[in-house]
């Protein structure tokens, strides 16, 4: 598969995840992103707005990296990706939703909290897996230590960062990329405060700035 997409992610250093009640603003919400320097937004199908904001956002802002996040079923696989995600995120290890990805051909990164869902996930031929919920289950400590022994693995951690603590996960060298909500939480959305997402987009990319890129 591809690199290209982690790579853009990569680039990013934050993943926004988006959850957006009406699809009509998703391409405000992608474009206040963007604004803030931030060409990238994650979709949750927490909503039933996803795949159309998926959809809409993908359509008139394709210099914007959009995926799909919150994945829960094969079916849901095939929304995102025939609404134009490019690239799928899932909350725990689900063998079918991963399967589906993998079929189809769309980057996924499955979620993952101990050992188990990190093996499970190799053996599927997956090497960068989302960490979640990151500080529920720990942190960074935690994250380090259930790591340890999977050495060739990289993860998005995601779930209680913030502006707090997301330079911390950043400087892990196995850090490809943090995911957040901050920048765009659902009521600033719902009540079109469009420069208010762009203002702390910049300035969760003026943190992430002060680490350097890991190689």
């Amino acid at each position: 598969m591809s690199t290209e997409t982690l790579d853009k992610i990569k680039a990013c250093r934050i993943v926004p995840v988006v959850t957006i009640n009406d699809a009509s603003l998703a391409v405000d919400v992608a474009g206040a992103l963007k604004a803030g320097g931030l060409p990238c937004a994650e979709f949750t199908f927490r909503t039933a707005a996803a795949a159309e904001a998926i959809s809409r956002a993908s359509e008139a802002m394709p210099d914007v990296l959009i995926g799909a996040g919150t994945v829960l079923t094969p079916d849901q696989v095939r929304q995102a990706a025939d609404a134009g995600a490019k690239f799928i995120v899932t909350p725990g290890f689900n063998p079918r939703v991963v399967e589906k990805a993998l079929e189809i051909g769309v980057p996924i990164y499955p979620g993952v909290a101990t050992p188990t869902d990190i093996e499970h996930a190799m053996s599927f031929g997956l090497q960068t897996l989302k960490y979640f919920p990151a500080e529920a289950y720990g942190g960074l400590k935690v994250l380090k230590t259930v790591a340890a022994p999977y050495s060739k693995l990289r993860f998005i951690p995601s779930g209680g960062i913030n502006a707090d603590n997301v330079k911390d996960y950043l400087a892990w060298p196995r850090t490809v990329a943090c995911g957040g909500s901050w920048m765009s939480p659902t009521h600033m959305i719902d009540e079109r405060r469009f420069d208010e997402i762009t203002r702390l987009t910049k300035e969760a990319m003026a943190l992430a700035a002060e680490v350097p890129l890991q190689k």
